[in-house]
């Protein structure tokens, strides 16, 4: 009996993954959420010797980066292996969450509603590990998102300061950042292991749409072997950027100390938020813009609701939802010449929202047309029977 069945520690792994039974026409879009689960632990260990060099303190903290940089061993590869991790990171969770999109994952209920939490509280982890290396453009920032909380009326100025710890961003805000930062992504791995719990007991989407158990084949090895396909590639293209231009993607305004009474020209987030941050400029008024930002990504818990026809599992299935959905990605992306072209801010930022908008305008067209396609097919049962 090989170990993994009879090894106590062992077993219950093997119990959750390896006898989970996928279909058996799952493409390499769905080696994401295995992607996934080498990131969160990469991200965990980096992070973890990392905070053993790190000093919370203001006056010490952006010399502590250097000292990583230059005095630890390694020191180097782990802050950019951790910088650039979360990069990869995101950008396995949104190939991840559009792959369950399109062939309709969200139709799992509780899959797809801990998913989603795991998505919100993986993008508050990464926020406050951008403001610990206290660069420009990680103090101002902080500033700014933090800012957004004093748009809750009656009580929005008083929140705004407890979060802080007192009535700027300062010492205290950067202890309880770390504290936090450390803290969240032990309960994104319990997380986690909820998600395969319910995905054990719910099963995989099949690409198809198709609910019959008929051609579903074991995990292991069917799908083991092509995940370690994809995490040997994806390590390889990671290391490249991490050897060769580890600092792709970062903000140079971040090697440059923060100073409160200096302020960057342009504040702007990482390239995983520029979405929320297109959408959040995109809206003069600022409680309509926090609303707007927040709802963007709150609405995905109400797509199994918006999702009405009996017979389209998912938007391969359906048209509307497809063009709908193609035009969504493609703005997504060009949310980033947001970044790059920085003259025509607000013509990308009106052209994310604004897409963003029409995907889930299509999405409640869509839902009374699956309503109107299952009254026909109803009509057409009925008469059949009489």
């Amino acid at each position: 009996m090989p170990l993994r069945k009879k090894n106590p520690l062992l077993s219950p792994g093997k119990g959750l993954l390896g006898d989970l039974p996928p279909p058996s026409n799952i493409s390499y879009l769905g080696n994401f959420g295995s992607l996934l689960g080498l990131c969160l632990p990469m991200q965990i260990e980096t992070g973890g010797f990392l905070s053993m060099h790190y000093w919370a303190k203001v006056g010490l903290v952006f010399a502590s980066g250097g000292h990583i940089m230059r005095d630890v061993n390694y020191g180097f590869l782990l802050k950019y292996f951790h910088a650039n991790g979360a990069s990869l990171f995101f950008l396995c969770l949104y190939f991840h969450m559009g792959r369950s999109l399109y062939y309709g994952g969200y139709l799992k209920g509780p899959v797809g509603r801990v998913g989603i939490v795991i998505f919100l509280l993986t993008m508050a982890t990464a926020f406050l590990g951008y403001v610990l290396p206290w660069g420009q453009m990680s103090f101002w920032g902080a500033t700014v998102i933090t800012n957004l909380l004093s748009a809750i009326p009656y009580v929005g100025t008083d929140v705004v300061q407890w979060v802080w710890g007192g009535f700027s961003v300062s010492g205290a805000t950067l202890t309880r950042f770390f504290s936090l930062h450390f803290l969240f992504p032990f309960i994104l791995a319990i997380l986690v292991v909820v998600h395969l719990i319910f995905l054990h007991i719910e099963g995989s989407n099949s690409p198809v749409g198709s609910k019959t158990p008929v051609d579903d084949v074991v995990f292991h090895v069917y799908y083991t072997s092509k995940d370690w396909y994809g995490i040997v590639v994806t390590l390889m293209l990671l290391s490249i950027v991490v050897y060769l231009m580890p600092n792709l993607l970062g903000d140079p305004e971040n090697f440059i100390q923060a100073n409160s009474l200096v302020t960057p020209v342009h504040i702007q987030p990482e390239w995983y938020f520029l979405f929320a941050y297109a959408i959040l400029r995109s809206i003069p008024n600022k409680f309509g813009g926090v609303v707007s930002m927040f709802l963007s990504i709150l609405i995905l818990f109400f797509f199994p609701l918006l999702h009405r026809s009996w017979l389209i599992k998912g938007v391969a299935l359906s048209s509307i939802w497809t063009y709908g959905f193609l035009i969504f990605c493609c703005e997504f992306c060009s949310s980033y010449l947001n970044r790059v072209f920085g003259r025509r801010r607000a013509f990308y930022n009106n052209r994310a929202a604004g897409c963003a908008i029409l995907f889930f305008l299509l999405s409640y067209i869509n839902s009374f047309v699956g309503g109107s396609g299952n009254n026909l097919l109803f009509k057409q049962r009925k008469k059949c029977d009489l």
